[in-house]
């Protein structure tokens, strides 16, 4: 379930700070033999200066603390062949780990619970951590990690 590059889908997601739940994606970046797991959760909210707006790929903003990887909708994501019904944005500052044991107590059933969305093609997430692990806006922890 928690393989580097696979996007799970949670229905609901339950945010750490307690505060929502909601449907959410989520992309396994990094797995540290099944105990720990640095994930990105995508976004729909697009954070970027309209200036800088990109269509596909990496953008980094130092001046404003922004790092962002974009995919279109049009864009294949998956090597079975999905794309996102949306614009998706992940950003690098919002990158955070996650407890194995723990996901599996909260989402015990794969179908109901949660579903593995594909496996993401290996160029597009070579892309994505490349994007994330040369950022300043990723923290350091994490960056070292990717």
């Amino acid at each position: 379930m928690f393989q580097e590059g696979t996007i799970i889908y949670f229905d609901p997601f339950y945010f750490k700070n307690g505060n929502t739940a909601k449907p959410k994606y989520f992309i396994v970046l990094k797995s540290d033999a099944g105990k720990q797991i640095i994930a990105s959760l995508p976004t729909r909210k697009d954070s970027i200066p309209e200036n800088e707006t990109i269509k596909d790929g990496c953008i980094e903003l130092p001046d404003i603390n922004l790092n962002c990887f974009v995919i279109s909708n049009s864009k294949i994501v998956t090597e079975c062949g999905k794309h996102f019904d949306f614009t998706t944005h992940l950003y690098g500052h919002q990158i955070d780990d996650y407890d194995v044991k723990m996901m599996k107590e909260i989402y015990p059933n794969e179908g109901s619970d949660y579903i593995v969305w594909g496996k993401m093609r290996l160029k597009l997430f070579e892309e994505l951590l490349n994007c994330l692990k040369y950022s300043k806006s990723v923290k350091r922890k994490y960056r070292n990690l990717l």
